[in-house]
């Protein structure tokens, strides 16, 4: 039975009776992941951004019947075997666009996992339950956010969050600022909720150092003033390229979102 840990990577417990297996390596399980989105959003016929999830699940086959709150954004009821193309997802109302585009996007990851473990060489039956949910939630994240097009517009855009929230309307900022943690230019996001940190990860190595008096500054900055902050070039400290702030501030609500550039080898 195979698990995903912190790292990402598939892993087989070995237990007394159980069959020595290679662990799957984290740059393996991305490639099954961002492949099988290529695919689904091809068939879907959705080549640009923003990716409309409702739409793309239909394309696909599967009805969207809307239902009213419930603690469950959505829910999946399939029909036939795997892979069929047979179901309906059942969408909780909800008044954040994105939270519907994302549930319907985890939906679709849902009934298409098994296409990530087959790209794996891993029987359905073999991934543990937290598996095939970790791949579904994985596999949302690829599909609202397509990596050939967003790197190109990353770039393009100086990864500035906003402008990338405008292309990718249907992402949120969160979704956003965690999928610059699965392109190339190494990065440290920190997300920051009522001034308190929330999470703080690389995609450099395995924990991120604490924040540096400057991040801390730019950090403070964007939340006391509501605007994006940025730190000037003269006073970044060693090892890091860019420092960056955004607040996603509602009236009884204070996010911000912190995007540390790093040297191309800075440890």
């Amino acid at each position: 039975m195979y698990t995903i840990s912190a790292s990402c990577t598939l892993v087989r417990p070995r237990g007394r009776h159980a069959p020595m297996q290679p662990e799957l390596p984290p740059e393996q399980v991305r490639g099954a992941l961002e492949t099988v989105a290529e695919e689904i959003l091809a068939e879907g016929h959705m080549l640009r951004p923003p990716i409309d999830a409702l739409r793309l699940a239909q394309r696909l086959g599967l009805t969207v019947a809307h239902d009213g709150p419930a603690a469950v954004r959505a829910r999946l009821v399939q029909f036939g075997s795997v892979g069929n193309g047979a179901g309906t997802i059942v969408l909780a109302d909800d008044p954040r666009p994105e939270r519907r585009h994302w549930a319907v996007a985890h939906e679709i990851g849902e009934s298409h996992a098994f296409r990530v473990f087959s790209e794996l060489g891993i029987r359905p039956g073999e991934a543990a339950p937290a598996a095939r949910e970790e791949v579904a939630n994985r596999l949302a994240g690829c599909l609202l956010l397509p990596r050939t097009s967003f790197l190109r517009d990353g770039l393009a855009l100086d990864w500035d969050l906003r402008a990338l929230k405008s292309r990718y309307a249907t992402a949120s900022h969160e979704l956003i600022a965690r999928r610059m943690l699965e392109m190339p230019p190494p990065v440290i996001i920190t997300l920051v909720d009522q001034g308190r940190r929330q999470w703080r990860r690389s995609n450099r190595r395995p924990y991120a150092p604490p924040m540096t008096p400057q991040e801390s500054n730019v950090w403070q900055a964007a939340h006391d003033r509501g605007a994006a902050t940025r730190c000037r070039a003269s006073r970044l400290p060693e090892g890091l390229a860019d420092i960056r702030a955004w607040p996603i501030q509602e009236p009884q609500w204070k996010r911000e979102i912190v995007r540390t550039a790093l040297a191309e080898d800075p440890w």
